[in-house]
């Protein structure tokens, strides 16, 4: 294998051409429950094509880096955010489309605490949780039709810590 992609941090800013970055930064947008909870308002932005928003809950195996990296996948109909429900990081695996296809691969590495929102029509890795428990919710589109397009590598991509 001789195709490397070496693990980044995750920013906004990174991230932004691929979906959303959840997270808890800055000062709450508000103050709400009597003052004892901070509300991060409307930090996702769902899209859907005939369908509803859904929640999912998945419960998937750790894995390791390196990482084999053979496959990556899209949702054409709908964005898809994954929360961890444990405050673990995660692996996030991302391409821009070129032509229908999926363009050189980068790696980002969540903080505890962080989630993602995968933009409509984003190539994506698998959930590739880094630690046990792998269990996350999962909003995506529920409808009926193919909602998902994979793409398998000729030549597999290694993924190494950064």
């Amino acid at each position: 294998m001789n195709r490397r992609i070496v693990t980044e941090p995750i920013t906004v800013a990174a991230f932004a051409p691929f979906g959303d970055l959840l997270s808890v930064s800055g000062a709450p947008d508000k103050i709400i429950n009597q003052g004892q909870c901070g509300r991060y308002h409307d930090r996702a932005r769902l899209d859907f094509i005939e369908g509803r928003a859904g929640i999912s809950l998945f419960d998937a195996n750790p894995r390791a880096l390196p990482y084999t990296l053979d496959m990556v996948e899209r949702h054409p109909d709908g964005s898809q955010a994954f929360i961890p429900m444990s405050h673990q990081p995660f692996l996030v695996i991302v391409a821009p489309d070129e032509d229908g296809r999926p363009g050189t691969p980068r790696a980002f590495v969540t903080e505890p605490g962080q989630a993602v929102n995968y933009h409509r029509g984003t190539w994506h890795g698998v959930l590739t949780p880094l630690a046990a428990p792998g269990l996350f919710a999962v909003v995506d589109r529920i409808g009926p039709g193919a909602n998902l397009e994979e793409f398998w590598f000729d030549n597999p991509w290694e993924v190494v810590a950064g």
